[in-house]
């Protein structure tokens, strides 16, 4: 049995439950093989897809901050440890996945699960180890962050941080494209989508102390270094939009590879009507 899977990553909001709905309604209006939703934001609350899995079946934020008296940051970190811990919990739930089926994990914006503790990319482990899965992983970054360039760097240097850390196919995805469409260019947006650094050097110097420049350029220097982030374009509502970008988690994963072509039921031609009397 195959088993496919993408973890939807990226700060708080930046449009991920947005996306999962997208990609969920997307998959259902073209009548190819279905997906499963996964909620893993133990905080979560409204949905436009109810979730198959929710982590909330097993422990909530509210809970985890009062029985161990933590603040919000602290009670989803206590939420996925526990997470971690109960992991059987994770694969009883998923057990009857169906081939061929595209499980889509919506995960918190919390960035410190797969930057500071190796939390998400453990649980990646176990998701491709464990359970088999074929998974890829989509780092949002809200297209607005373009407008404020030292948080487009910090996104930057997330997504970078996140595909050295989760060590699985990955896409980025520059989200909300329809809130900037109308301030910038497609060439001036090239520059963000494919991060050109001297380029965008001279945009943060101006609006950063001098005293930072430095800083700034080894910033660029290292983003320039590893040369691996670029960002796909997304529109949720736009239907073309979506299904590019699930194009490209269908080619991290490998599904189309084991896909049947389909072949379309023709007509059988009267080739007498062709020969001439």
């Amino acid at each position: 049995m195959s088993r496919y899977g993408v973890l939807v990553i990226g700060p708080a909001g930046c449009g991920k439950s947005t996306f999962c709905a997208a990609l969920i309604s997307h998959i259902a209006n073209t009548k190819r093989s279905c997906s499963l939703y996964v909620n893993l934001d133990p905080a979560a609350t409204d949905f436009e897809y109810e979730p198959a899995v929710d982590i909330k079946d097993l422990i909530t934020l509210d809970d985890a901050m009062e029985e161990m008296g933590l603040g919000p940051n602290g009670g989803l970190m206590a939420c996925f440890e526990f997470l971690m811990e109960n992991l059987d919990w994770l694969d009883s739930s998923l057990d009857d996945v169906g081939e061929d089926t595209l499980v889509i994990f919506d995960c918190p914006g919390q960035i410190e699960l797969y930057t500071h503790v190796p939390i998400l990319p453990n649980l990646a482990k176990h998701l491709t180890g464990h359970l088999q899965f074929s998974l890829a992983a989509s780092y949002l970054l809200e297209s607005t962050f373009v407008i404020d360039k030292s948080k487009f760097f910090a996104g930057t240097l997330s997504a970078m941080s996140a595909m050295i850390m989760l060590e699985i196919p990955h896409i980025n995805i520059m989200s909300k494209m329809d809130l900037v469409k109308g301030q910038y260019s497609k060439r001036e947006l090239k520059k963000f989508l494919d991060p050109d650094p001297g380029i965008i050097l001279s945009d943060v110097h101006k609006d950063t102390n001098p005293k930072f420049h430095r800083l700034n350029e080894c910033v660029v220097d290292l983003i320039d270094d590893f040369s691996m982030v670029q960002f796909l374009q997304l529109e949720s509502r736009d239907e073309d939009s979506v299904q590019g970008i699930l194009s490209y988690i269908d080619d991290c994963v490998g599904w189309s590879e084991v896909q049947e072509p389909q072949i379309r039921d023709e007509p059988e031609m009267d080739y007498t009507e062709l020969v001439e009397d």
